[in-house]
């Protein structure tokens, strides 16, 4: 393992240097930038978040203004690009970051995986990238491309595996001179997953720089690698979802209290099961203080998320005049003021 991953360095060194993307968290080796944009990647493609890395640094271009801003206008700043946590750990940490290092982004391994919402990969890609340290930055592309390197037939799913390839590849990383660069090396492991070494079985081995050196390439096994186990089957959940509107057009919102997924977030009202039954709809209407006009079926909606589907039927009901208990708001204020999760906004 060690001396055919030795191999790898020079050629995918040079290929990163031609074929790297311009991307704006790469104009420089700002630590903050790359920190905003590492954690906005994870579970996001690259082209789906510039254009929110971009409105987020317009207003937020720097520690103290992410220390500083409400969490309300946070939420809406990261609006679209889901698992809303990530977020509010960001604010954590740069709070973090304001009170024990005097505002300065920490500069070692060490001192960033403590911080809120940073893990191994995150603190490894910022301190190799910013600071040159030599750790790695393991995600999934580096484990595609080194079991399939290797032509390893270990669960590359399983934590044991990852962290065989992050020791393999720290060792690599301390042995080169001193001209080298650990942010370089990482991001063209991850570069290469992303843009030649695909994900899916479907490998573009012709423009890969490591082909004479993959072993799965000789074996004509690449499609086959990196071996996942089967992963576990979501649970289903039944939503009905009611779009609310008072007589002047504006809808109802709520702040959601159940902990778990979006717990904290605006929310359309809604209640668990599948509601179909018209008098078991008004049955919940009077439950709110409210009386309906007009009741409409505006059909099935699905929602993924990692460990749950919601599958939601909707209703849009104009109600003959707002309750106490929800915030009735215009669409104008909600595309600019408050931040409603994906599986809501596109009920609405």
């Amino acid at each position: 393992m060690k001396e055919k991953l030795e191999e790898i360095v020079e050629p995918l060194l040079e290929w990163y240097q031609e074929n790297k993307r311009i991307l704006p968290w790469r104009e420089n080796k700002n630590p903050y930038c790359i920190w905003i944009s590492e954690i906005m990647l994870q579970q996001t493609r690259i082209e789906a978040v510039k254009r929110y890395y971009a409105r987020f640094m317009k207003e937020l271009p720097t520690i103290q203004d992410l220390a500083n801003v409400p969490e309300e206008r946070l939420l809406k700043l990261w609006e679209g690009l889901g698992y809303y946590n990530r977020a509010r750990n960001l604010q954590k940490a740069a709070k973090t970051i304001e009170e024990e290092y005097k505002g300065k982004m920490p500069n070692t391994y060490t001192e960033l995986i403590t911080l809120s919402g940073i893990g191994e990969y995150t603190a490894g890609a910022i301190a190799s990238i910013a600071y040159n340290e030599r750790i790695p930055a393991v995600d999934g592309n580096v484990l595609r491309v080194i079991a399939r390197v290797l032509a390893s037939e270990k669960d590359v799913l399983l934590p044991e595996t990852k962290k065989e390839v992050t020791e393999e590849l720290k060792r690599l990383m301390e042995k080169q001179d001193k001209n080298f660069q650990a942010g370089d090396f990482n991001e063209a492991l991850m570069e290469l997953g992303e843009l030649v070494c695909l994900p899916n079985g479907e490998p573009n081995c012709k423009e890969c720089p490591l082909q004479r050196i993959c072993i799965a390439h000789e074996k004509g096994v690449a499609q086959k690698l990196p071996v996942r186990e089967k992963k576990i089957k979501r649970k289903e959940e039944d939503k009905t979802v009611f779009l609310l509107e008072s007589q002047d057009g504006k809808m109802a919102i709520r702040k959601r209290r159940e902990k778990g997924v979006l717990n904290g977030m605006y929310e359309l009202p809604n209640s668990k099961g599948r509601i179909e039954e018209l008098k078991d709809i008004e049955e919940v209407l009077k439950q709110w203080n409210l009386k309906s006009t007009k009741i409409e079926n505006i059909g099935e909606h699905q929602h993924i998320f990692t460990h749950i589907t919601w599958k939601m039927v909707a209703y849009r009901i104009t109600v003959e005049k707002e309750n106490e208990e929800f915030i009735w708001i215009s669409k104008k204020q909600l595309e600019k003021d408050y931040a409603l999760p994906t599986a809501f906004k596109k009920i609405v």
